[in-house]
Formats: C-alpha cells, structure tokens, sequence
C-alpha cells in the first residue's frame, strides 16, 4: 500500500512588540527551512503573520517551536486555523520584514488591538445568520471590493474600498448609514480587523465587532452554506472552494461571458496583472488578457507573463536576446507581435480598459 503524505496549511497572525525583526526573521527562516516548510511569514516591530503549509512531522515541530519562544507562544485558536491541502501550496519558504502588513499607515500597540476587541463569537454570528435576526445588525466585509465580489458571507455588504488605505475616508460614510446598528467585521486574515475596530471606534462607531477567529475558524467550524462563494487565499490555489457541494454557491460571473465561475485568473499582461473572475476556457479563448487595452497594450510592448502550457512563445527569453543584441532587436519584437495578434484575431472583448484592482495581503 502506497503511503500518502497528508499536509495542512495554516495561515495565522499575532500583534505583539518586536524590538529586533531583522533578527528574528533570520531565525525564523532558518527553522523553518531546516524542516522543509514551505510559505511566506511577515516579521515587522508590531506582528508576525504567517502562512504555510508543512505535512505532520513539520506540524509538531513547528508548533513546538512557536510555543517556546517568548514572542510567538499563545497563539489563539491555531488549531481551528488550519485546513487541509494537498500539498505544499508555496514554492519556497520565505520570511521577511515588512513594516506593515496592510497598508493602513498607522501602527497600534498590541495594548490598543487588545482594548478595542469586542469580538462575537462563531456561534453567536451563526445563530444571526441561520435565524434572519440580523436587522440591528451590519455585516461589515473589510476585504477589498474585489475580494468582496468573488465571495462573502450571507447579508455581507461590503466595505467599499479598493485599498485598506481608503478606510479613514470611508468611516465618516459608515457613521452616516450604520446609525445605532451594532457592526460585525470580517476579513480572511483577521489583521484589517483588528486595525480597523480600533480606527473606527476611535472616530465615534463604539459598537462595533469583530468575528473571532475570522472566516477561516467559521468555514472550518460549519459548513451550512453561510458563506457564499469560494474563498480567497493567499497561496497558489487562489480560489478554494470551503464546503461541500451541497453548500456551495456559486455568486460570480465571468467577465467574458457572463456564465457563473468560481475560477480566478490573472490578466497576462504584465503591468496589468488584473485578479479576473473567469470561465477558464473563455479565458483561454480571450488570450489570457483582461480588456482591450490590455491585449492592444501587450502587441506593442510584448511584455507578457509566459506559460508555456498556453503559449510556447519565450517572451522573456527573446527580450533577452534584444537586450543583448539590439541589432536584432525589429526583427524578434516584429515576431512576438504577429505570434500575439495570431492569437488576438477575431477576439472581442467586454471591456475597454484594465480590469485591475489594488488588493492587500491580509
């Protein structure tokens, strides 16, 4: 009998002081690369946050190692924050120092995070949803509107930004349309949550909470169809479906067509890199390009991302050789240009302009 290697990702975060992130992200590379863990862990002065995914032996060894440093000890809910995959879901292991993870521009103590945490239990929140007792409340999504459209919870509206950086601007608007409702966010990570209760009780929104554990410890507690939509994760398969097929629902339409798709792609043109939701086959059909403007941008510059299951054609190779040998230079971009409009001809498109949208890692 063949022996099959389980793995689990987990994805996890803690506010806590870091006086020396140079020195612990060296540390924390050199562990978790030691065992074979693969991922991406942010280290700043304020948090550390992580994602990875390792099988059962790098499980227990990297949860002992995080329990016995007087920094990542206690992390809440670990457990209810892993999900299984099947496989590594990175390419490497990389740990780095990063100011701040989501780009509100302000920094709070681990003190302020802990004083503004009302939190609302998973039960309680199902409880709301399951019975429609959800007047007197607003269910806040602090994603992106990008994230927002892919995938929500039930009665969700959304935050109405394109960057967290936006939020400030938008509090006074909340103040405005919320009233005296009681506001429950969520994000997928946990951090705009906790930076954004502070924010927005600070400007006047007291009632205001936040869903403990986030929606990863939710989808991986119940699966009653609260969640609509797949879920966007921060690893190379993009669009996770979370539940079963008798829960699922499917609330997006593809750009090109307007059929019903879980499935997430990238525009191909590189200074574009548009997150889509797409048909993959229309995708296909499409070039692999968001808009016109992309497509037209493209056979000018020629700077695509290459896949070679989708397109032989070595782009970055031959704009290579043209840095090499400029002499050559007319006679290979007038070749990627006819190999793109070939592949561009009798293409429409429903949009005229770039699809893209700022999204923040959470």
């Amino acid at each position: 009998m063949k022996y099959e290697e389980k793995f689990t990702l987990l994805t996890f975060y803690k506010f806590v002081e870091v006086k020396d992130p140079e020195t612990e992200v060296l540390n924390h590379l050199m562990f978790t690369k030691d065992i074979g863990m693969k991922g991406r862990i942010y280290i700043g002065t304020e948090w550390i946050s992580s994602t990875v995914t390792w099988n059962q032996g790098q499980i227990n060894a990297y949860k002992l190692y995080l329990e016995n440093h007087p920094l990542w000890k206690w992390i809440e809910d670990i457990d209810t924050k892993s999900s299984p995959v099947d496989g590594h879901q990175f390419p490497r292991m990389q740990v780095k120092v990063k100011n701040e993870i989501v780009g509100l521009w302000v920094k709070y103590t681990p003190e302020e995070i802990k004083a503004a945490g009302n939190r609302m239990q998973i039960e309680e929140f199902k409880e709301l949803l399951d019975t429609g007792n959800i007047d007197d409340y607003i269910v806040l999504d602090m994603r992106n509107n990008h994230e927002y459209k892919l995938w929500h919870f039930k009665n969700a509206i959304p935050a109405d930004t394109l960057t967290f950086k936006e939020l400030e601007k938008k509090i006074e608007d909340y103040k405005k349309e919320f009233g005296d409702k009681k506001v429950i966010s969520y994000c997928t990570g946990g951090i705009r949550c906790e930076k954004s209760t502070v924010m927005m009780q600070r400007a006047g929104l007291k009632n205001t909470y936040q869903l403990d554990g986030w929606v990863a410890k939710y989808i991986n507690t119940y699966d009653d169809g609260n969640w609509l939509g797949n879920l966007y994760v921060f690893d190379d398969r993009v669009s996770q479906q979370v539940w079963s097929e008798k829960t699922h629902t499917t609330i997006w339409e593809c750009i090109y067509s307007g059929k019903k798709t879980d499935n997430c792609e990238n525009c191909r043109l590189s200074s574009c890199n548009a997150r889509i939701i797409a048909d993959r086959q229309e995708y296909l059909n499409h070039a692999w390009f968001c808009s016109k403007e992309c497509a037209e941008n493209a056979v000018e510059s020629c700077i695509v991302r290459t896949d070679h299951s989708m397109d032989p054609m070595q782009y970055k190779q031959k704009r290579g050789v043209i840095k090499r040998y400029p002499e050559l230079r007319e006679q290979i971009m007038t070749e990627m240009r006819e190999h793109l409009q070939k592949q561009l001809k009798n293409v429409e498109f429903n949009h005229k302009t770039s699809q893209k949208e700022d999204f923040i890692m959470d």
